[in-house]
């Protein structure tokens, strides 16, 4: 009577049924190049990517075919034998096109390598050996979900666990040959063999034990990724329906859509209200905005002066905007604001255009920035019957708010008439986009830097058609680029896009391209703010500035100065990035009463080229 055939294991990938027969010596050939592309999968996730893909797809063809052939019991065991195969020529075919779908086709394998553990759980083994199985299939289930939920760690993630399986099965494959090409042992005597024995049941004992506390692990490390999911997800903002703008807008732009009350912290001396509005992007098409309108508490009568106030940098995403935080209305957030509505200044605040509404957002993008603020201050001549607007207006901005205040400036005259720009008030401004480039990427690469790269790169690539994403971005990382653009500085979720972008740079850099280079060189110079704006400019920078090189500032002053641009400027010695606006900072009464003298047309310094 023939031998009953012993059916093939059934693993993640072919390799243990080609050698659960070879000589010792293979297996150690075998075992120890296993390990080694292991390592470079965990090591190297970018580099080893097409390696893991031909890796995993050859794998799961060959793994299906073996079953297959095996002659599986059951419709569940058909059923995963075929999902293998379509899975690995998925990946192979795929893998000439684009890697991006990579790692989610590898998601897929480990949703249904787990389904394939699941299904050993259900059919055979000892005790011990289906609860690892069942804890194993659930965690790999888990894992291939959640990769789902953060595409930009989908390949970190898959080439970890992919990386430590192969590690593992490498290992064992090895020890195999070592124990192989051992010398046989010596004939034993009875005693000798009832030792041995009892040796087989504690190590069993030990096995099952073994396999319990695994289960554990299993079981609790994917818990905890669906609970840290969860946190992560419930501290994103979220984008109400407010910020929806309807199927038909009123033509033009600057024109009002709806307003509603200020959900956040109300300042002491004001009213906000939340506004959306028309506007147009940088190049020109039809935009939706949002902006926050303060207004004094007690209005004086008559036409009300208005600060036009340009946000830093609070991030790219729809969800990212100033008006759904709970205190960008107040003197946190906005510099002198109390002494401004005490003074009977409105302030507006636009969003920019691409956050709270959706669209494209004009990240360090002069038109579209300036647009958004401008037409937010045409949209507010609509709000309130008992609220007059004069044309008196001075802007003020921020960081990347400072670059949006001074091309506010520009094409004020232009873009609306109506409104008349007397000064423009900057803090730290990104004034020169290429400058700033050119001297970040002199230094070593860093997580916070690529975030920031991405912050610029992907606005850019989506506004102007000559920018490619792909010319700039390391190949097989579009993923990780585009989901650090949907994180805001102010959510917990930011801290995975700094983890992605750690663990990519341990690999390569991210970014493979000159981005001062080709066209979004070029762009980026068009974007530059470094001519003469004819109005009087107060510039305030820290000495201790740790986002902006102060050099940038000096050398934008001097640079306005030689053109005969009048500035009047201030450094402040012990101050960072942010401290110039925050509470208590000496500029603040500098910036107040340099608003305060224009408006009210007192004479005032406002040249101070000559002073160093």
């Amino acid at each position: 009577m023939p031998a009953p055939r012993r059916p093939l294991p059934r693993r993640w990938n072919a390799l243990p049924a080609l050698v659960r027969n070879a000589p010792p010596r293979v297996l150690l050939v075998v075992g120890a190049v296993v390990v080694v592309l292991g390592i470079l999968i965990v090591t190297r996730p970018l580099t080893s990517l097409v390696l893991l893909g031909v890796y995993v797809g050859l794998s799961a063809v060959v793994m299906g075919v073996l079953e297959l052939v095996g002659r599986p019991a059951g419709w569940w065991a058909r059923a995963v034998s075929a999902a293998w195969i379509l899975a690995g020529v998925a990946v192979l075919v795929w893998l000439g096109r684009s890697l991006e779908l990579l790692p989610s086709v590898l998601a897929v394998l480990l949703v249904i390598g787990g389904l394939a553990s699941v299904g050993r759980a259900v059919t055979r083994g000892t005790a011990s050996s289906r609860v690892l199985s069942l804890a194993w299939g659930v965690a790999q289930i888990a894992l291939g979900l959640l990769s789902f939920t953060w595409p930009d760690v989908t390949v970190l993630v898959l080439s970890v666990v992919f990386g430590v399986r192969t590690i593992v099965f490498g290992v064992g494959v090895f020890a195999r040959g070592v124990v192989g090409i051992r010398r046989p042992r010596p004939r034993t005597t009875p005693f000798d063999a009832q030792r041995a024995v009892r040796r087989r049941r504690a190590r069993t004992r030990w096995a099952a034990a073994g396999r319990y506390a695994l289960s554990l692990v299993l079981v609790a490390t994917a818990a905890g990724g669906w609970w840290l999911n969860d946190w992560l997800n419930d501290g994103a903002p979220v984008v109400d329906a407010f910020y929806d703008p309807p199927a038909e807008v009123p033509g033009g732009h600057g024109r009002l859509i709806r307003s509603d009350a200020y959900l956040g912290r109300l300042p002491e001396n004001g009213d906000v209200t939340r506004i959306l509005y028309t506007t147009r992007d940088a190049v020109s098409r039809p935009a939706v905005a949002s902006a926050l309108v303060i207004v004094p508490k007690d209005l004086p009568p008559g036409p009300r002066p208005v600060i036009v106030w340009n946000h830093g940098t609070t991030g790219v995403a729809q969800g990212c905007a100033p008006s759904l935080r709970d205190a960008s209305a107040t003197r946190w957030s906005i510099p002198a604001l109390e002494q401004a509505l005490k003074a009977g200044w409105v302030v507006v605040a636009s969003d920019f255009s691409g956050q709270g509404a959706p669209g494209d957002y004009p990240y360090l993008i002069g038109k579209g920035e300036a647009r958004s603020s401008l037409d937010a201050v045409l949209a507010t001549s609509e709000l309130r019957s008992d609220l007059t607007l004069s044309p008196d207006t001075v802007v003020w901005g921020h960081s990347q708010g400072g670059h949006a205040a001074l091309w506010t400036t520009a094409i004020a005259s232009e873009y609306a008439p109506g409104i008349d720009v007397l000064g423009t008030a900057v803090v730290a401004p990104v004034a020169d986009p290429p400058a700033l480039a050119r001297e970040l990427l002199s230094g070593p690469p860093n997580a916070l830097l690529s975030v920031l790269t991405s912050w610029v790169l992907v606005p850019y690539s989506r506004t102007y058609a000559d920018v490619h994403l792909d010319d700039y971005i390391a190949e097989g990382s579009r993923s990780i680029v585009l989901e650090m653009t949907q994180r805001c500085p102010t959510e917990p979720g930011v801290v995975v896009s700094v983890l992605t972008a750690l663990g990519v740079s341990e690999d390569r850099p991210l970014y493979s391209a000159d981005l001062t280079d080709g066209a979004l060189g070029r762009r980026l110079a068009e974007n530059a703010m470094t001519e003469p704006l004819g109005s009087p400019l107060l510039v305030a920078w820290g000495a201790e500035d740790e986002v902006i090189p102060p050099k940038l500032q000096r050398d934008y002053v001097e640079g306005l100065c030689a053109q005969g641009q009048p500035v009047r400027w201030a450094t402040y010695a012990g101050y960072d990035h942010l401290r110039p606006i925050l509470p208590k900072s000496r500029f603040l009464p500098v910036l107040y009463d340099w608003t305060k003298n224009l408006i009210e047309r007192r004479t005032q310094v406002v040249d101070g080229c000559g002073l160093r």
